[in-house]
Order: structure tokens, then C-alpha cells, then sequence
């Protein structure tokens, strides 16, 4: 991929985004998102994105995929986006006490809280969908809807609820994270990241023929 040039961005702010990996993490709902926000590092030379699990060592995705964090919980830095896949390890990690209270620590402090897929989960867990509404994989969206005080809505790529933004299933993370960027510095700005990746969704098999 072209680097994308950094002039003109002398003025825009320093961002840290954070994204949480767990055992059982989808990978396109974290990738996509990190191939945006480091896209957005490039073209601004300016801020940051790292991955955060709750402890040092490999983490092992839904579909095989190892990765290394870059920091654990107790040496992550201040965030200023925090951003929750899913996967099928969201099941598991609803019920990990330690997960849910850092995330409700950081999430407390940062501008922006989100999630991809089933990350809404670990949000409701965590207190930042209560009472918001919010969007998830349109499998999960009745088991979401059942756990109470939230409106899930089924359709929409995202959904943003004060600072709380959350996306649909895997690729719906890479829309919102372009969306996020046009908040984060401008709309301009996040069209030149979206040129830089050349994100021209053009499914194949759309229609009968």
C-alpha cells in the first residue's frame, strides 16, 4: 500500500485508540479496524493504536490466528478510543470480572467507547450500552435484546449513542472506524484514509444472474 502523505496535518491532535484482543477474538473485527487507525497514524504522523489483553503472551483468534499484544492491562497507556471486538470468546469473557472492571475503568475516561460484532456484549456487561442503543451482528441481536435495558437495532452499519458507537458484524467495523476518523480529526482526513486502504466495497454475487 502507498503511504499516504502527511502534509497538511501539522495541526491535527494526538489520538491513542486501544483495542481489546481476547482468547476467541474474531480477526477482521479487530483488524480492520487497526488497518484504519494505523492508516490514520500514517497519514497524520500523528497518535497511536495498540492492542490491549489482559495479560502478556500470544492471544489465539476465532480462526487460528496468533497475535502479541502490545500491552497487557497493567501497562496499558491512557486511551482516548477504546474499541471491543467479538467473537466467539465474547461469551467467555462477559463472565471474567477482571475484563469487564478494566474495561469499565478505561471506558469511563476515554472520548470515544465501541465495539464490532459481539464487543456490545462486553459493553452492556461493562454499563456503557445500558439504556443506549446499539447495533451488533444480526445473529446476536435478539440474545443482546434479552439481557435487558437496550435497544438494539437491526440494520444499521453503526449506531452512535453519545460516545458510545457500536457496529454490525466483522466488515461493518472497518465503516465504523472511517467514521470514527472523520470525528476523531475530519471528514477529509478520513477520506484520505479510506483512498489509502482503497476500501471500494464491491461484493461479489449481490444479485441473481
Amino acid at each position: 500500500m502507498d503511504e499516504p502523505t502527511t502534509a497538511g496535518t501539522d495541526s491535527l491532535r494526538e489520538v491513542t485508540i486501544g483495542i481489546l484482543i481476547f482468547d476467541g477474538v474474531e480477526e477482521l473485527d479487530f483488524v480492520g479496524p487497526y488497518e484504519v487507525f494505523a492508516s490514520l497514524q500514517k497519514a497524520t504522523g500523528r497518535g497511536r493504536v495498540v492492542t490491549i489483553a489482559e495479560a502478556a503472551g500470544p492471544v489465539t483468534c476465532a480462526n487460528g490466528l496468533r497475535v502479541l499484544p502490545d500491552h497487557g492491562f497493567a501497562d496499558a497507556p491512557p486511551l482516548d478510543v477504546v474499541l471491543v471486538p467479538g467473537g466467539q470468546g465474547t461469551r467467555r469473557e462477559v463472565d471474567n470480572p477482571v475484563l469487564i472492571e478494566w474495561l469499565r475503568k478505561v471506558g469511563a475516561s476515554c472520548e470515544w467507547v465501541t465495539s464490532v460484532c459481539t464487543g456490545a456484549l462486553l459493553l452492556h456487561e461493562a454499563g456503557f450500552a445500558k439504556g443506549k442503543r446499539v447495533t451488533t451482528f444480526w445473529g446476536f441481536v435478539e440474545d443482546l435484546r434479552k439481557r435487558g435495558d437496550v435497544t438494539v437495532l437491526d440494520g444499521p452499519r453503526y449506531v452512535r449513542d453519545g460516545n458510545l458507537v457500536t457496529s454490525a458484524g466483522v466488515s461493518a467495523g472497518i465503516d465504523m472506524a472511517l467514521w470514527l476518523v472523520g470525528q476523531l480529526h475530519s471528514p477529509d482526513v478520513a477520506r484520505r484514509v479510506q483512498r489509502g486502504i482503497q476500501y471500494e466495497p464491491a461484493p461479489p454475487y449481490t444479485a441473481e444472474v
